[in-house]
């Protein structure tokens, strides 16, 4: 299994729009975030965990000509915002892409990109929409996606509630606040965990601050801990200095073989 970060920052991105701290001004490549996507390939496939807004440049960046699947983990902006760039997909195989959202997502989804799934989303050969099988998922079930054995794993986030996984040995929890009890035994004993982290200090409410995520690492005994949606908050230097052996930031571009 091949891990490829193809993006690694919150919601604003790094650098953030306006803003002249020393990590959005930083030029350690690495501190430059866009927002949160990851791919995962194996002999099966090739799975896409969300589609942020800047999903062509990631995907240009990183070589990639194919897709397999697609795992969305809920519908914030910053993770749905970039699912018309799947449309090269499907129209170059001539098929509908298999995608995956919560079975409790599936209505909004269909509802804010009505032009893909509404009764108007072919309205003629000169216009090239995504073609998506849109396939809904429950929590704690498992599913198979591009190949791949998954199972779903709810977390908190604020009111709402976002998605990670389990697949083989890699745990992926892309926005969450807290671990809750029965995911511990789901995802105990990863070689590979990817947990979203802001920054140190100051809790937030929908995500781990770094302090939490190093936390939630522990209780699952990671083998190897990568921190992901990072805030300009936090420089990648700085954190891979301060950070406990075994738990590393994450950075655009970076791939880890499993």
């Amino acid at each position: 299994m091949k891990l490829t970060f193809l993006g690694t920052g919150t919601s604003f991105g790094v650098p953030m729009v306006g803003c002249s701290c020393g990590v959005c001004t930083s030029k350690d490549s690495r501190d430059r975030r866009s927002r949160h996507g990851l791919m995962i390939e194996t002999a099966g496939g090739r799975l896409l965990v969300d589609t942020p807004p800047e999903l062509r440049l990631q995907l240009v960046r990183a070589g990639v000509d194919s897709i397999d699947g697609v795992f969305l983990s809920h519908t914030h902006a910053d993770h749905v915002h970039g699912i018309d760039d799947l449309r090269i997909f499907s129209l170059r195989s001539g098929r509908p892409l298999p995608t995956w959202v919560a079975a409790e997502f599936a209505d909004e989804l269909v509802a804010r990109f009505s032009y893909i799934w509404g009764p108007d989303a072919r309205p003629g050969d000169d216009t090239v929409v995504p073609e998506l099988d849109l396939n809904g998922f429950a929590d704690r079930e498992p599913i198979r996606v591009a190949g791949q054995d998954l199972t779903p794993i709810g977390f908190p986030h604020g009111w709402y509630t976002s998605y990670g996984f389990r697949a083989g040995d890699l745990g992926v929890v892309i926005d969450g606040k807290r671990m809750p009890e029965d995911a511990i035994p789901l995802l105990r004993g990863v070689r590979v965990l990817v947990i979203n982290a802001l920054w140190y200090g100051d809790p937030h409410p929908s995500h781990f601050n770094v302090e939490e995520a190093v936390e939630a690492s522990r209780s699952v005994d990671a083998e190897v801990t990568y921190l992901t949606h990072l805030s300009h908050k936090v420089g990648h230097a700085d954190l891979e200095a301060r950070l406990p052996d075994g738990i590393q930031p994450a950075y655009d571009g970076l791939t880890v073989e499993l």
